[in-house]
């Protein structure tokens, strides 16, 4: 993969803790106006490489580069071209809705006009126009992050950092974020995720690489991905016993793999209805089975042999 001419790029980006490497000699571009994503399990170092391209943590060794900049040296230059949505919202409970923007917008030195009329703007993109003057401590989760995301954007920034932006929302919250996060991109802004949900990554990114263990481990768009690493269909099979390893060699060819995991048997095939057929005329009766499409949960599971969620 080549890094030139990306807006971000790094080579052989590492980041240590002591004796523990928590991102080892990783290398990615980003370019302008696309959705760029880090898929991965906690613990895999996403937010570490975050953190070092938002020039708030000290690069170890390699090379990372943002605007053509390096953030040792040219940190707050690049910090007043970014906003940076954090894991955990870090709002001020204490203050209303607008004035979480107006105390973050004198942060980067807007005037108090500058910063009245970004807020209008920005509180009618988060749908939170009507909440303006009510307290911060009762909104919901879902408008608590969409406030977030308002407050990164009063500097109408160039870049977008985002590290797990939907965490701990209901599936309707996700959805109205996803909305909006499609509207910055449509605009021009460069988004920059971690996620460890594989249907976010798939709906709001362009490209991505999958990191595990602090290394990167597959590159590519998330259709190409699925299509290099997995089949088209998956079955799902649960029986009553609860060690399904038994189930896997009676089950040996219907597919082209096999995948068992502690509550199910997963086998990777062109045609699930097909695959369900043979099971059936294996003379095995599961107690339940389940015909999906592949996603990028089973990408992660072939190239690591483990689950997103572990």
């Amino acid at each position: 993969m080549s890094t030139a001419d990306g807006l971000i790029t790094a080579r052989g980006l590492t980041k240590r803790f002591g004796d523990f490497t928590a991102v080892d000699a990783i290398d990615f571009a980003v370019q302008p106006g696309e959705a760029f994503g880090f898929l991965g399990p906690n613990g895999a170092g996403k937010s570490s490489t975050m953190k070092m391209v938002g020039a708030v943590s000290p690069v170890t060794s390699g090379e990372l580069r943002l605007f053509g900049l390096d953030p040792a040296t040219h940190g707050p230059q690049i910090r007043a071209r970014l906003g940076v949505v954090p894991q955990k919202d870090t709002l001020d409970e204490e203050l209303n809705v607008q004035e979480n923007l107006w105390i973050y917008g004198r942060y980067f030195g807007l005037s108090r006009a500058q910063v009245r009329e970004r807020s209008v703007e920005l509180l009618d993109f988060a749908q939170l126009s009507d909440r303006a003057r009510d307290k911060v401590e009762p909104l919901s989760g879902g408008m608590k992050r969409r406030l977030t995301i308002a407050r990164s954007l009063i500097n109408n920034p160039e870049i977008l950092l985002l590290d797990e932006p939907t965490t701990g929302l209901d599936p309707q919250a996700r959805h109205v974020l996803w909305d909006r996060l499609f509207r910055l991109k449509r605009s021009g802004v460069t988004l920059v995720l971690t996620t460890h949900y594989m249907d976010e990554a798939e709906q709001l990114c362009d490209r991505l690489v999958v990191m595990d263990h602090g290394r990167i481990v597959a590159e590519g768009s998330p259709r190409s991905l699925i299509e290099r690493y997995s089949t088209r269909e998956v079955l799902e099979l649960r029986f009553p016993d609860e060690d399904h390893q038994g189930y896997a060699a009676r089950l040996a060819g219907v597919g082209e793999r096999t995948e068992v995991l502690p509550d199910r048997l997963l086998i990777y095939t062109g045609d699930g209805d097909a695959a369900t057929a043979e099971v059936h005329r294996r003379g095995l009766d599961p107690l339940s089975a389940l015909v999906r499409r592949s996603s990028l949960e089973d990408v992660f599971l072939h190239l690591t042999g483990r689950t997103l969620v572990d």
